[in-house]
Parts: structure tokens; C-alpha cells; sequence
């Protein structure tokens, strides 16, 4: 039996082996560098900035997804940016990563809200056909742009 449930305090170090497993998964473990401390500041504060659910498969956990809202200048109107998704392999197979996104859908709908945006590895086939077959187009025309670290530290000093 599945059960989804918002994450507690007491879940930081699960959901920190969560992100860690995905990026595992995702061939770039060095990447997650987060912290519980990081976890339970950015979840957990008196003004948390993402909200996480998690999946528990009879008893077991079994995967997460960890969000927070984005919004839409043209419409008006909040959205859900999905930053992950994650079922651990052995629990795959069960429809929790279906009962996820569908948890997710049903609370943008019931708020008004306008869209559910995330991202996908252009590698990753199995995902890719998995959201699609639930109704998710890839926007290809769009390209993700990103700074960080060190140019990021440049743009804010205004350096070239």
C-alpha cells in the first residue's frame, strides 16, 4: 500500500539520501553537495522555500519529490517547479512515481494554479517516455541557461 505524506524534520537525512541517490542515478554524484543542515533550513524554517512529499511503499520508504512554487508573468498565476523526483529502484514498478506527479497535479488544479514544470536528462529515455505517457510535453525550443560558482560570483560583481 502506498502512502504519500508531507515531509517532517525527522525526514532530513532520508531526503538528503534521496538527492544523493538520484544523483547517482543521474551519473553526477560529486554534484549534491546539500547538507542536512541545508535541508532542514530550506524545508523546514518558519518560511520554508521548497515542500517535500514522500512515498512510502507498505511501510517502506520508497522515493520523494521535492517542489516549490515558480510563477507566471504572462498569466498571472503560481505554478509547481518539480526540482525532483526519485523512487529508489526496488520500488519502481508500484505507480509511485504516477501517484506522485499526480499528487502534485491535483494540488495545482485545487489551487488554481497554472502549470507543473520540471526537467528531464536528455539521456534518460525511460523518463522521458514515462512523463510523456502522463501527459507532459518537452518544450524543446527552450533551453535551460544557468550561472553558478565562480561566473555567477563574477555577474554579481558586475565583472566581465
Amino acid at each position: 500500500m502506498l502512502i504519500l505524506r508531507p515531509a517532517v524534520p525527522a525526514d532530513a537525512t532520508l531526503i538528503l539520501q534521496y538527492i544523493r541517490e538520484l544523483a547517482e542515478y543521474e551519473r553526477d554524484p560529486e554534484a549534491a553537495i546539500a547538507t542536512e543542515a541545508d535541508i532542514l533550513r530550506h524545508a523546514f524554517s518558519d518560511h520554508p522555500l521548497v515542500k517535500v512529499t514522500m512515498a512510502e511503499w507498505e511501510g517502506q520508504p520508497a522515493g520523494f519529490c521535492l517542489w516549490f512554487l515558480n510563477f507566471s508573468t504572462w498569466e498571472g498565476k503560481p505554478g509547481i517547479y518539480l526540482e525532483d523526483l526519485f523512487v529508489r529502484p526496488a520500488f519502481r514498478g508500484h505507480g509511485i512515481g504516477k501517484a506522485l506527479l499526480k499528487h502534485l497535479a491535483a494540488l495545482a488544479v485545487k489551487e488554481g494554479w497554472t502549470r507543473f514544470v520540471w526537467q528531464v536528462l536528455d539521456w534518460n529515455t525511460p523518463a522521458i517516455e514515462f512523463y510523456e505517457a502522463h501527459g507532459a510535453k518537452l518544450m524543446r525550443p527552450w533551453l535551460t541557461c544557468r550561472v553558478e560558482g565562480e561566473a555567477l560570483a563574477r555577474l554579481a560583481e558586475g565583472a566581465d
